[in-house]
């Protein structure tokens, strides 16, 4: 029997103006995915696949220097928000170290000076896949039979974004998660792989893994579309397992919420028009600060972790 395959979706059409069978095609793919586990791939999306792939190697120069060379590159400890290098927490089920950043510009941005090229090449695929995530976030938008922009205009703030270069530690022995179990609370996140693989999506029951394939893009929906379209599409359950004698380098980018938005199912699918709000109304942040919190002091329990959940209504 043939693996499952996460669906491919060719975003050409959506560059041009007369492709219409095309577009049509592709928010076909794009519907059945989001409705049934919130996961694609996206290829011909505007992005370099040189660029991407220069990325991949400065990423792992820098994760290769001495951790007294990378930690040059920290943010300070008074730092309002954690750029520039860090590792997760000893204490943390999680296995990577990383490397954040804000948009190109933000004062927050912490850069290695070494790879000299790694900054600019850094600024350019945020910038590049800011892009790309405006383009699919306007398709999402279609997908769901939303107003013209309504998406674009709810979620107009793009500092809030960030994007993260990683390396996933070796397997050990009696360990190999580099990222358990989870869903993304943002709009929608964009990976990029190298070929070590490792990235699983949950689908009917099954972890599926999503076959590295170069410059291809990977594409999961967040809590915030599922709340809005109120489980109409689906927030991906994913995670990373780790080989053993290798470390897995990839980016994600994160196509986010300006902190103090307010999330709740939209009237088009809730209420009157549709079936009753799944979800009660929640700040974005404050539901930021309770996943970090899953973070900096692990829950003793999975059923205790803060997820989307903590803001259904009882029915």
């Amino acid at each position: 029997m043939a693996e499952p395959q996460i669906p491919t979706v060719d975003l050409s059409p959506f560059f041009t103006e007369d492709d219409e069978d095309g577009k049509n095609k592709a928010m076909e793919i794009i519907t059945k995915a989001c409705s049934e586990h919130g996961f694609f791939q996206i290829v011909n999306h505007g992005v370099p696949v040189d660029l991407l792939q220069r990325a991949l190697e400065l990423s792992r120069v820098f994760f290769e220097y001495p951790s007294e060379e990378k930690l040059k590159s920290s943010a300070p400890p008074d730092a309002p928000l954690p750029a520039g290098y860090n590792t997760q927490p000893q204490q943390s089920p999680d296995k990577n170290e990383y490397l954040l950043m804000f948009p190109p510009g933000s004062s927050f941005n912490v850069f290695p000076q070494d790879p000299p090229q790694f900054k600019q090449v850094l600024e350019d695929v945020f910038s590049n896949l800011t892009k790309t995530a405006a383009v699919v976030e306007t398709v999402v938008n279609q997908c769901l039979g939303l107003p013209p922009n309504l998406l674009k205009e709810f979620n107009h703030e793009r500092s809030w974004d960030f994007m993260v270069a990683l390396r996933y530690f070796p397997a050990t022995e009696s360990e190999n998660n580099g990222l358990t179990q989870h869903e993304d609370g943002n709009c929608l996140s964009f990976v990029f792989q190298d070929d070590t693989g490792g990235l699983q999506v949950l689908r009917d029951g099954e972890w599926i893994p999503v076959i590295p394939t170069k410059g291809t893009l990977v594409v999961n929906l967040g809590d915030v579309i599922q709340v809005l379209s109120n489980n109409t599409f689906k927030s991906a359950t994913h995670r990373v397992v780790r080989p053993k004698g290798r470390s897995r380098y990839s980016f994600a980018f994160f196509h986010n919420l300006q902190g103090d938005k307010w999330i709740e199912p939209l009237p088009q699918f809730a209420g009157n028009i549709g079936k009753p709000p799944i979800y009660r109304g929640f700040r974005y942040s404050e539901y930021q600060q309770l996943r970090l919190r899953n973070k900096t002091h692990p829950p003793t329990t999975p059923e205790d972790e803060i997820r989307i959940t903590h803001y259904k209504i009882s029915s």
